[in-house]
């Protein structure tokens, strides 16, 4: 019977590994918090919870703590050495900041008729990001995993009442949204809680 010899080299050393730099504190409960408030709010919009317009309500909301909050916790996640994280922060908090430019700048300038298929088009873009993230949930955390699994089924069926203009649909994806923040929410407190002594 061969035996198989294995040399030094092929052996990981702590040096090869990736290692988390904790000069800085976990930044996920400040992102999953600041995804979660911002998430709440619009979807209760979303749902028809809140009246026509209130979407205005979330733009300072969405570009300061869903947008620029979410964005700083990506960055920090970049500096403790966590691929996932800082790519989820820091895409989501850039989703957040290019949805207050949006709505504030952009939607009011376009033929009536085109934005049903732009802001469809919008969602369905993040919509898709968010289904692949979700496999890198999933070697995460299980109560991250429903997060974004709930996050998936709600900028599916946002997208899907956009295109159709069929509110009834986007009131769906809004209950949905709901779900997802109280997720986004139970995860990061689980987090925070966890890390204090």
């Amino acid at each position: 019977m061969a035996t198989r010899t294995v040399s030094a080299a092929s052996i990981p050393t702590a040096k090869s590994l990736p290692t988390v730099d904790t000069s800085v504190a976990d930044p996920a409960p400040l992102g999953l918090a600041a995804f979660a408030l911002t998430t709440f709010c619009l979807s209760c919009v979303n749902a028809g919870l809140v009246g026509k317009g209130g979407d205005f309500m979330v733009l300072g909301l969405a570009f300061a703590y869903g947008g620029v909050a979410q964005l700083c916790a990506g960055m920090w996640e970049f500096k403790r050495n966590n691929v996932f994280g800082a790519t989820a922060f820091s895409s989501y908090g850039a989703f957040w900041i290019s949805f207050a430019l949006l709505v504030t700048f952009f939607v009011g300038k376009l033929p009536a008729e085109s934005i049903p298929g732009a802001v469809g088009t919008y969602l369905l873009a993040w919509g898709i990001f968010s289904l692949y993230m979700t496999i890198g949930a999933a070697k995460v955390s299980v109560p991250l995993l429903v997060v974004f699994v709930l996050l998936d089924i709600t900028f599916l069926l946002l997208a899907a009442g956009a295109f159709e203009s069929m509110p009834a649909v986007s009131h769906l994806g809004g209950y949905f949204g709901i779900a997802t923040a109280i997720a986004a929410w139970y995860t990061g407190a689980k987090g925070m809680l966890a890390q204090m002594r």
